[in-house]
């Protein structure tokens, strides 16, 4: 038996269907639907970095130590401030975006076309800054060993407590390196480029230096808790720390070892030198690291190179009257919601990359 269902309003009378529900054009809705769908794929993204940075805490990079470079300032410390200035143009993006908004609901022609104009600016720039940023980053500041387990030996002063790049530390050793190549070695393998230096020159001058010092990707435990247990593994551990390490009260800080234990973990374990940050190595610290920055910090500045592209669309349109004939700037209104989502999910990259 078949149910007929008729759906009729406080007033009685079937509804007749209509282009607005919810008073927004199908327009809207459709941009609505895509901002809530994308908007789940970005929060998976950055809900599997969450766990696997608590899951790889020991070994993942500090922020204020990988991204600490500013345009045209060469060697002058400045962490995290250029990605503070990207993140402020964007915002400021977002604020030039509503005010196009607010001049097309006026219908001011004039003024919509200079505030898009400044959107674009301000999208174009956060793209170039985010290039610069990968480039700086894939380049590399400092460089590091890494061991036979795939973990990163950063070189430090002992007396200053700073990072010392691998080219104030080698030793040149007149030697001829050979970069493997499929034809000469495993058929389906073949080396990158080669590093500026070769390990052994690398622990020829840090032998010859005994300043320097060694600081491994474990974080340093409480060695007090370690040494009130009763555990006797937990108190061989404790004294084992105080003889290896030179920060045993730097609860939480990266492990440094003391002059004796470097010199045994440098030539024990090192295999190869790693310069920058790729999908394979890391100088910062574990490659999980690089892996997520490119894709989810890619990903997002694909939707910002995507949103300028259309804004400038847009712009010419506005340009040339064709919102001002229709009657209504429904269009810029449409765009505006993808920029300030774009701007949103930003506050949380950022939020999880270089803050937390």
């Amino acid at each position: 038996m078949d149910a007929t269902v008729t759906n009729t309003t406080s007033e009685g009378k079937t509804w007749g269907g209509g282009n607005k529900p919810l008073k927004a054009s199908y327009g809207k809705l459709m941009m609505w639907f895509f901002i809530v769908s994308d908007g789940l794929s970005f929060s998976g993204f950055l809900a599997a970095y969450g766990f696997s940075r608590f899951k790889f805490i020991d070994s993942w990079p500090i922020a204020d130590e990988v991204f600490t470079h500013f345009p045209f300032l060469h060697g002058v410390p400045a962490p995290m401030y250029y990605v503070a200035f990207m993140t402020f143009v964007l915002i400021m993006s977002s604020v030039t975006m509503v005010l196009a908004v607010d001049a097309g609901h006026h219908m001011k022609k004039n003024k919509v076309i200079i505030y898009m104009f400044l959107t674009i600016i301000g999208g174009a720039v956060f793209v170039g800054s985010q290039a610069w940023e990968w480039a700086t980053f894939i380049k590399g500041d400092y460089g590091a060993v890494e061991t036979k387990g795939g973990k990163i030996l950063q070189f430090l002063d002992a007396e200053t407590g700073k990072r010392v790049a691998l080219a104030d530390i080698a030793t040149t050793i007149p030697s001829v390196r050979e970069q493997h190549e499929r034809k000469n070695g495993i058929w389906y393998d073949s080396e990158g480029a080669l590093p500026t230096f070769s390990v052994e020159e690398i622990k020829a001058g840090f032998a010859a230096n005994p300043n320097l010092l060694i600081r491994v990707q474990d974080l340093v435990p409480d060695i007090e808790a370690l040494k009130a247990s009763e555990d006797p593994t937990k108190l061989a551990k404790a004294a084992s720390l105080e003889k290896t390490l030179v920060n045993v009260d730097g609860i939480g800080e990266k492990s440094i070892l003391n002059r004796e234990q470097s010199l045994l973990r440098l030539n024990r374990d090192a295999v190869g030198v790693v310069e920058g940050a790729n999908l394979k190595h890391n100088e910062y610290g574990t490659p999980l690291f690089a892996d997520f920055f490119f894709f989810i910090t890619g990903f997002h500045g694909f939707h910002v190179f995507s949103g300028v592209l259309i804004n400038i669309i847009i712009f010419f349109n506005v340009v040339l009257g064709t919102y001002e004939r229709r009657g209504h700037y429904e269009m810029v209104e449409k765009v505006g919601l993808y920029w300030h989502f774009v701007d949103l999910v930003w506050v949380f990259v950022f939020t999880f990359f270089y803050l937390v």
